[in-house]
C-alpha cells in the first residue's frame, strides 16, 4: 500500500534556509552564516546544517532562526545557494 501524498508538500522536501552564528575552536567572535538545504522537516534540516558546519571546521553553532523559503531569492548569494539546495547541496554562506 502506497503512502498517501499531500499536495502542499514538495516530493523532494522543502528548502530551509538556517540563520546563526558557526565558531571555529578557540574563537569567541564566531561568523554570521545563513545554510539552505532540502530536508522534508526542520528537525532534519537542523541536524543536516549542523553535520554540514561541523565538516567545514566549525565547532559549535547557534542557530537562532529556520524557515522555508517559498520562491527563488533574485540575490545573490542565495539565488545560488537555494540552486545548490535543489540539486542535493547544503549550501553555507559566510557573512566574514
Amino acid at each position: 500500500m502506497e503512502e498517501p501524498v499531500n499536495d502542499n508538500e514538495p516530493s523532494g522536501g522543502f528548502v530551509f534556509i538556517i540563520i546563526g552564528k558557526a565558531y571555529v575552536e578557540g574563537d569567541d567572535e564566531g561568523i554570521d552564516i545563513h545554510v539552505m538545504l532540502q530536508a522534508p522537516d526542520d528537525d532534519t534540516a537542523v541536524r543536516e546544517a549542523l553535520n554540514a558546519l561541523s565538516e567545514e571546521g566549525f565547532a559549535e553553532a547557534d542557530l537562532d532562526q529556520i524557515g522555508t523559503i517559498m520562491g527563488e531569492p533574485d540575490e545573490e548569494p542565495h539565488a545560488s545557494a537555494y540552486q545548490g539546495a535543489l540539486e542535493g547541496e547544503v549550501a553555507i554562506i559566510r557573512f566574514d
